[in-house]
């Protein structure tokens, strides 16, 4: 093996229709593989071989049968990783994919086909297969594409995907190294770096024709500490819509401290106490809590079927007036920023809640047709496999006036969550329930001992009237990997410090 990548051409690729393909490379082969560089097709691929004409053809024929609307969603993607565990890279891989999905809406029905083939013949059917969703006599005629500009809210000015693993692998190292001399009571580390590259391209048959290139990436680092029979994790990561820029071997070391610092800081934690106390969130960190919590609940798709606790409240005050949520794609560099959603209509900041009002919700194209609303640029999808439902972008409790300080100093008992994990929550109740993989215990308005198997549990209606005290530190924050229905999306969320006057915890001792 000569080479760690193998490229396609893109004449085999478009003849063989491959969906993807993946190569792994681990120790020892890591050592025989080259430092080539990828292939500089990027932006130069097989889906720009659909011109305006196959896609206004496209359109046509997913009307025929009478269809509503018609669209055509083009995808070629590349994405990268190198993992290093146990002072050694473990793993490298690279995956390409390519395909197209045409959707046609008629009323509350969607019609949707994809196909990894993009000879027309290939297509044609696909638009056919999609186009039965309708059956009227009446046909309508698309609107005319034409090419819509739009504005960049990615931080990218190398392409990680132009980098070659072993320059890559260096972070790894350095964040390895950092770990590991930081204690000997730190007995695993684990890093990784990925990046996501993609160009899409969405064609409708109301003249929408645009074109993005989206990068993703991120470097994470995760640090495992052991005494006796403790044990403890801290973890750190940056990522977004980022260019390899963004990363060097500082920023390296940084991550491996801050997820050492946290793994040594939990390693003595306590029980915590099960009961009902208030709670200080700290700035960014939390604010998944309002992800799941409460964002999904404003989800379009939930409110038109009924099956959300705010189905019912549009206009009315669900959160104290201290309380404003936000879920804004245009935050540039943030991992859930958006030029377009994945029905090409531009990314917007829309106010969920103002000042304890809910005001808005979050819709995509046939939510928004049924209920008569404004697009909000929330129609998303996994990939051209995937149809788009309402999703969210970068959500976040907006900042207020009160001294971060004073918010701690406020409680006489209470739970400081420095940051909160995964959780479950109900959109037709709004029952929650979270993790805090590292939080601490208040005492007379101050910060002290380190708890463990701390359980936040309520409901968002409940925990969003509890707000009573918000800061002016705003912070949005890292963010993840947000499932809905089967398709998984890039996300961020964050917010200022805030107390949440009381919430249930949930904890070992009484």
């Amino acid at each position: 093996m000569k080479t760690y990548f193998k490229p396609v051409t893109r004449r085999k690729f478009l003849k063989t229709g491959a969906a993807g393909g993946v190569i792994i490379a681990t120790l020892p082969i890591w050592k025989l593989c080259s430092c080539s560089a990828p292939p500089s097709d990027f932006y130069v691929n097989p889906a720009s071989d659909l011109s305006k004409e196959t896609l206004e053809k496209l359109i046509e024929i997913a009307l025929q049968k009478g269809g509503e609307f018609a669209e055509v969603y083009v995808e070629y993607k590349v994405d990268n990783r190198v993992s290093l565990e146990e002072n050694k890279i473990y793993g490298a891989g690279r995956g390409v994919e390519m395909g197209v999905g045409i959707r046609v809406l008629h009323g509350e029905k969607t019609g949707y086909a994809y196909c990894d083939d993009l000879s027309f013949d290939k297509l044609k059917q696909t638009a056919e297969v999609a186009s039965f969703i309708a059956a009227e006599k009446e046909v309508r005629q698309p609107v005319g594409l034409k090419s819509s500009k739009i504005p960049s809210y990615y931080l990218v000015k190398v392409a990680p995907d132009s980098i070659v693993p072993k320059k890559k692998a260096k972070l790894l190292w350095k964040a390895n190294s950092v770990g590991r001399a930081y204690d000997k009571k730190i007995n695993q580390v684990n890093v990784g770096f990925s990046d996501v590259n993609k160009k899409i391209i969405i064609a409708n048959s109301e003249g929408t024709w645009v074109e993005d290139v989206q990068t993703i990436s991120r470097l994470f680092v995760s640090i495992s500490a052991i005494e006796g029979d403790k044990r403890s994790r801290g973890y750190a990561y940056k990522g977004g819509t980022l260019g390899y820029e963004h990363y060097d071997l500082k920023l390296a070391e940084e991550l491996a401290k801050d997820a050492c610092r946290m793994a040594m800081a939990m390693l003595p934690a306590e029980d915590a106490p099960a009961g009902e106390y208030p709670i200080v969130m700290a700035k960014g960190r939390c604010g998944t809590f309002f992800h799941e919590a409460i964002g999904h609940s404003l989800e379009s798709d939930g409110i038109r079927k009924k099956t959300s606790c705010f189905w019912d409240k549009k206009g009315k005050m669900i959160a104290s007036k201290i309380t404003s949520l936000a879920d804004d794609g245009t935050i540039p560099g943030a991992r859930g920023a958006i030029n377009v959603d994945d029905e090409g209509t531009p990314a917007q900041k829309n106010i969920l809640i103002d000042k304890g009002i809910c005001s808005n919700f979050l819709y995509d194209r046939l939510n928004a047709g049924l209920m008569k609303a404004k697009l909000t640029g929330n129609g998303r999808r996994e990939s051209y496999q995937h149809y788009p439902i309402p999703r969210m972008t970068n959500t976040y409790l907006m900042a207020g006036e009160d001294d971060p300080e004073s918010i701690v100093k406020s409680v006489k008992k209470g739970i400081y969550v420095a940051r909160i994990g995964g959780g479950n929550v109900t959109w037709v109740t709004g029952r929650f329930v979270f993790s805090v993989p590292e939080g601490y215990l208040i005492e007379d308005g101050k910060i002290t001992k380190p708890l463990k198997g701390i359980q936040l549990m309520g409901k968002g209606p409940e925990a969003l009237k509890n707000i009573v005290m918000v800061g002016p530190d705003l912070e949005i924050w890292g963010g993840g990997t947000c499932g809905k229905d089967g398709q998984a999306k890039p996300v961020s969320d964050g917010n200022p410090t805030l107390k949440v006057s009381k919430i249930t915890i949930g904890g070992a001792k009484v």
